[in-house]
């Protein structure tokens, strides 16, 4: 048994209080205390409650709770891994008189601050999906959303921003390998523009600036580092550890990336985002090992030209480049030193080793909810081998088991894709 501290934060309700206090008392929880106190905006209160109980009690509270109506996010303070849900940005443009009230309100919200220019603000939010939902709608005037969440909720924010009709910087690759039909479909209806931020989809993006008929391009051309296990055979990987496939060579990124590029799963979902975002099939487009991370990605045309986009291994640089498009301005980037960055070199990648990586491209080609299954399953999988319960190689085992067990839906709606999502991280279980 354990006890745990919660702030809860809330629409005003005066009767809340005592409804939270009567849910607790009918289900016979132990809560040792439970306080209310205002903010600095009279629409929302914070509660503070303390619980004690094993972790099955603790979770059915958090659950309770967040299906309350009125209460916007559940935070358990000293937690800060269960709380960071969702991360995004979102550039608001705003007078002198109207930032003192957005900085009142991003302080309720518990949001940051990162950027003030002279008429925006960007601000940066992590916390619960129903928190981001709350702040979004209280604000007026947001310009750019920047959905930088790991996995596949992201889809719900991107959708809720796309019928705003906003601009959407885009970081989070799982929203098109699960809902990309329904998410670019959106988008065009609503005039909402989706930007890459993934730095091989923006060197796609740059690449094609200059090309006005799609009908030329010959096929995409994704760059791949090959991650910490290139060269090695599945022999080899059998006991590869958390911290071997925590080591990528040229990029610091977030442990669940990280290792899909260890698995090049990573690989296989940026096909998938490729083809939605600039309307390819499944055979135009094509993956090179390119260890040194200097080419980000290449365009080919028809007539064998050749576009590409390179530069340091700095993702400064795609995320100023969504949100200040189509200008170009100076930035942090670091610059790319061609004369002592070495040879380039390229390679096949193997699909034979990286499993995770031909199930992908499998998935690429079946389409409808082969995605959101592959993802789903993927992300069950890699959660289980972070927290040491299964081994690397047990990666693919888990994903080809849900895609052979879910059944695929063709064209299918935002609840059969979240359907899939979740069917398929029951199957990988």
């Amino acid at each position: 048994m354990r006890k745990q501290a919660y702030s809860i934060l809330v629409y005003n309700n005066p009767g809340l209080l005592s409804r939270m206090a009567g849910l607790f008392s009918r289900r016979g929880y132990n809560i040792e205390s439970i306080t209310a106190g205002t903010t600095a905006d009279p629409r929302f209160t914070r509660i503070t409650i303390v619980a004690s109980g094993d972790e099955q009690i603790l979770s059915q509270i958090e659950k309770q709770v967040r299906k309350m109506e009125d209460v916007i996010e559940i935070k358990p303070l000293n937690d800060s891994n269960s709380v960071c849900r969702e991360l995004v940005m979102i550039k608001v443009r705003a007078n002198a008189s109207e930032r003192a009230e957005l900085i009142s309100l991003a302080d309720i919200f518990r949001a940051k601050i990162v950027d003030v220019e002279k008429d925006c603000l960007m601000i940066e939010l992590t916390g619960t999906e129903s928190k981001l939902k709350a702040f979004m709608e209280l604000l007026d005037g947001y310009e750019i959303l920047v959905t930088a969440v790991v996995g596949m909720i992201g889809i719900r924010p991107t959708m809720a921003a796309i019928r705003e009709g906003k601009r959407i910087a885009l970081a989070n690759k799982e929203t098109l390998v699960c809902g990309g039909e329904l998410v670019m479909e959106e988008a065009h209806d609503f005039g909402a523009e989706i930007l890459p931020v993934d730095s091989e989809h923006s060197a796609l993006f740059q690449s094609l600036q200059g090309n006005r008929d799609r009908g030329e391009v010959k096929r995409l051309i994704l760059t791949c580092s090959g991650g910490p296990f290139f060269g090695k055979t599945t022999e080899e990987l059998q006991h590869v550890t958390r911290e071997d496939a925590l080591h990528n060579p040229n990029w610091s990124m977030g442990a669940k990336i990280t290792v899909d590029s260890a698995s090049l799963m990573n690989k296989g979902l940026e096909v998938i985002e490729a083809m939605h975002l600039y309307h390819m099939t499944a055979e135009k487009v094509s993956i090179v090992v390119h260890r040194e991370s200097i080419i980000h990605s290449l365009v080919e045309y028809c007539d064998n030209a050749m576009i590409a986009q390179l530069g340091s291994a700095d993702m400064r640089l795609p995320i100023q480049y969504a949100l200040t498009w189509p200008r170009r301005v100076p930035g942090p980037a670091k610059e790319l030193d061609l004369w002592n960055c070495g040879p380039l070199t390229f390679a096949h990648p193997d699909l034979d080793t990286f499993r995770c990586l031909k199930l992908a491209l499998d998935a690429a080609r079946t389409g409808g909810t082969a995605g959101a299954i592959l993802n789903g399953a993927n992300e069950a999988a890699v959660a289980q081998f972070l927290a040491g319960k299964i081994r690397f190689l047990e990666i693919a085992d888990k994903v080809q088991r849900a895609m052979e067990t879910v059944p695929v839906i063709q064209n299918p709606s935002l609840t059969q894709v979240l359907e899939a999502d979740a069917a398929a991280r029951e199957a990988a279980r």
